[in-house]
C-alpha cells in the first residue's frame, strides 16, 4: 500500500501533464473547435473512464441480446490489437488477429447482427449503412472518449471495487480523463457489484458518484454459467470443490473472476497476461507443462470467452496435446430488481429518438 502511494506521488507530475492534454482535447470539442458528428439513427455508446476492467464486453452483449429481436442492431468497435487495417465487417470464420477478440466474440455469439471494426468510427458508420441500409441502431463499444461522434445514449461503466471517484489520471492511476468526465453520461452502471450489497451501501455509492438530475445509476453483477469445452460447446462441466483449475487469461482485471473460482473449485493456479494479449507458442508449451504438473485426479484449464477466441488460434497444439480448455460464459444482470428500469431507459431512448 505504501509503495503504491509513493508511486502515485512520483507519477503525479506526469499525470498532471497528461490531464492538461486531455483538458485541451475536451475544451476543443466543448467549444466546437473540433466538430462532433451526429447521425440520423440511434447510437448507444458504452465505455468507461478507466483503461479497462469494468466489463464493457458483457454489458455490450447484454444490449445486443436485449435489442436484436426487436431492432436491426449492429456493433462498431476499434478492434484493438487487430493486425488488419481500415473498415472491416467481421465474419465468424475470421480469427482474432484479423477481427479483434471482442468483435469476433460478438459475431460468433450473435451471427445475425452486423459487427464492424474501424479506426475511424465517423467514417465507419456511413459504410455500415451502405452495407446494410436497414440498420436501425448501432452500439459503439469502448467509445466514451470518442468525442468525434455524438451518441444519443451514453452509458458509463465504473467498477464497484475501484470506482472512478477513487481513481487518478494515468500514469498515477487508471483514469483516461478527469473524473468530471462522468457528467457526459446518461446512464452510470456500477459493475461487478457483490450480490450481497445492502441498500445502505448502495446509497453510499450513489452519494459518492453524485449523479446529475438527468443521470440514472444502476448496479450490475456477473452471472457465470457452466464452462464448455473450447472445441465442442455442447460439452459442459460443473465446477465443484473436487476440481482443480488452471486459469489462463489476458483481461484487464482478474479479481472478480478469481473470487468466483476460489469459492467454486478446489485449487486455482493462474497464468495471467496483459489485456488482449496474443498467446505465443512458448506460452502454450508452458501451459501444457503447468497442467501436467498439477497433481490432481480431476483437473481442467479454464479461460474467459474473450480469451477463448485468441486461444483458438493454437487449435492444432491444444488438440494434439489434449488440453481440456473450458470456457467460462458470463452474463450481466442487475441488482435491486432494476433490470426492467434499465431496459426501459434504453427502450425509451429508442422510442423517443428524433433525427
Amino acid at each position: 500500500m505504501i509503495q503504491k502511494i509513493i508511486l502515485q506521488i512520483l507519477m503525479a507530475p506526469f499525470s498532471l501533464l497528461y490531464g492538461i492534454g486531455v483538458a485541451i482535447h475536451q475544451f476543443l470539442y466543448r467549444n466546437k473547435l473540433l466538430k462532433s458528428v451526429t447521425f440520423d439513427l440511434p447510437i448507444i455508446a458504452i465505455g468507461n473512464l478507466t483503461v479497462g476492467g469494468t466489463g464493457k464486453t458483457p454489458h455490450t452483449e447484454y444490449l445486443i441480446r436485449m435489442l436484436k429481436d426487436y431492432l436491426n442492431v449492429g456493433t462498431l468497435s476499434r478492434g484493438y490489437k487487430r493486425k488488419s487495417k481500415g473498415f472491416l465487417l467481421v465474419e465468424p470464420r475470421m480469427n482474432a488477429s484479423i477481427a479483434g477478440d471482442e468483435p469476433l466474440q460478438f459475431k460468433r455469439k450473435h451471427p445475425d447482427i452486423m459487427v464492424a471494426v474501424a479506426e475511424s468510427r465517423v467514417l465507419a458508420i456511413p459504410q455500415m449503412l451502405m452495407e446494410q441500409s436497414s440498420l436501425e441502431a448501432i452500439i459503439l463499444d469502448d467509445a466514451y472518449q470518442h468525442r468525434a461522434i455524438v451518441p444519443g445514449l451514453n452509458i458509463l461503466l465504473t467498477e464497484f471495487d475501484q470506482p472512478f471517484t477513487r481513481d487518478y489520471l494515468l500514469p498515477a492511476g487508471r483514469l483516461r480523463e478527469w473524473r468530471s468526465g462522468y457528467t457526459r453520461a446518461d446512464i452510470i452502471i456500477v459493475s461487478k457489484t457483490p450480490t450481497t450489497l445492502s441498500s445502505e451501501k448502495k446509497q453510499q455509492m450513489v452519494d459518492e458518484i453524485a449523479p446529475l438530475p438527468n443521470q440514472d445509476v444502476f448496479f450490475s453483477y456477473y452471472k457465470y454459467g457452466y464452462p464448455y469445452y473450447l472445441f465442442n460447446p455442447t460439452q459442459r462441466i460443473k465446477l465443484d470443490q473436487g476440481l482443480d483449475v488452471i486459469l489462463i487469461c489476458a483481461i484487464a482485471k482478474t479479481d472478480y473472476l478469481m473470487q468466483y473460482l476460489q469459492v467454486n473449485v478446489g485449487f486455482v493456479g493462474v497464468k495471467s497476461y496483459e489485456d488482449h494479449h496474443f498467446f505465443s507458442e512458448l506460452e502454450m508449451t508452458n501451459l501444457k507443462e503447468s497442467f501436467e504438473k498439477l497433481e490432481s485426479e480431476r483437473k481442467i484449464i479454464v479461460t474467459t470467452e474473450k480469451d477463448a477466441v485468441r486461444l483458438e488460434m493454437h487449435r492444432p497444439f491444444l488438440l494434439k496435446h489434449r488440453l481440456p480448455i473450458f470456457v467460462l460464459p458470463v452474463e450481466v444482470d442487475f441488482l435491486f430488481d432494476e433490470k426492467e428500469a434499465f431496459n426501459d431507459r434504453v427502450k425509451n431512448f429508442l422510442l423517443t429518438f428524433k433525427v
